[in-house]
């Protein structure tokens, strides 16, 4: 009899425990811009603190990282640097959430050998200058818009042989750090990053009204439906903890958030 009861109780144990254990066993994989780099991963170990799991993020341009998901490659969310993206995703039907507005990119001017602050976007007239480090603008968000950005200034033909791609804005950014480029395009989230601060490097903020706005959305996929940690990372991301750190990386807030 008692034999009969310790099974039972063996039983219950693991009903109750399967749950949680499956849970905390699930791998939940984001698909991230790469100006993300640094704020996600601090929204990640905040989130985890009370939320065990584990949570991969996986860093690339907007555009490339959206043909992976539209092609079926599992990933649970997406945040990406155009909301557009995310947007064409619930359009084909392989969204399982809302979309949400999670901040405002800015553009910065950022250099190690001179100060842009002195002759902001004249800086770039410097003939001493032979590279100009700036995104893909075929697939990232953030070389689109410095594209968008020069040609306002009447500076892309000027500088379009001068110009290098990065893969992605966290390449472009490795581009000026590195002394392959004098000076770039890059995202402030990554000039307020700890890798470019201690390059003691200087930036000036662009203006907005150079280009059109890096509304920034994030979504949790179809493949992801089913995720409970994906959700809940969702949810906390619109937390005003998960906004602190956004807004400590540089991301502004849109309006009604």
């Amino acid at each position: 009899m008692k034999t009969k009861h310790f099974c039972t109780l063996i039983l219950l144990l693991f009903c109750f425990s399967a749950p949680v254990q499956a849970q905390q066993n699930t791998r939940t994989r984001i698909a991230a811009a790469a100006d993300l780099r640094f704020a996600l991963d601090s929204l990640i170990l905040v989130f985890k603190e009370k939320n065990p799991g584990k949570i991969d993020a996986i860093y690339g341009s907007s555009g490339k990282l959206f043909e992976q998901i539209s092609n079926g490659a599992p990933f649970d969310l997406f945040f990406s640097a155009d909301i557009a993206y995310p947007v064409r995703l619930r359009e084909l039907g392989m969204a399982s959430s809302e979309i949400h507005p999670y901040g405002i990119g800015r553009l910065v001017l950022w250099s190690k050998k001179m100060d842009p602050n002195q002759k902001q976007m004249k800086t770039l007239h410097d003939p001493a200058i032979r590279k100009v480090a700036i995104a893909n603008p075929s697939h990232a968000p953030y070389g689109e818009k410095s594209v968008e950005s020069l040609t306002h200034y009447g500076l892309y033909d000027r500088l379009e042989k001068k110009l290098v791609y990065g893969e992605n804005i966290s390449q472009a950014a490795q581009f000026i750090t590195s002394g392959a480029a004098d000076i770039g395009l890059v995202a402030l989230s990554l000039a307020l990053s700890p890798n470019m601060i201690k390059q003691k490097g200087k930036y000036y903020l662009i203006p907005e009204e150079s280009h059109q706005q890096l509304l920034q959305g994030a979504i949790l996929t179809k493949f992801g439906q089913d995720n409970k940690i994906a959700s809940q990372f969702l949810g906390f991301v619109k937390s005003d903890q998960a906004i602190a750190i956004l807004k400590h990386f540089g991301f502004m807030q849109p309006l009604g958030q």
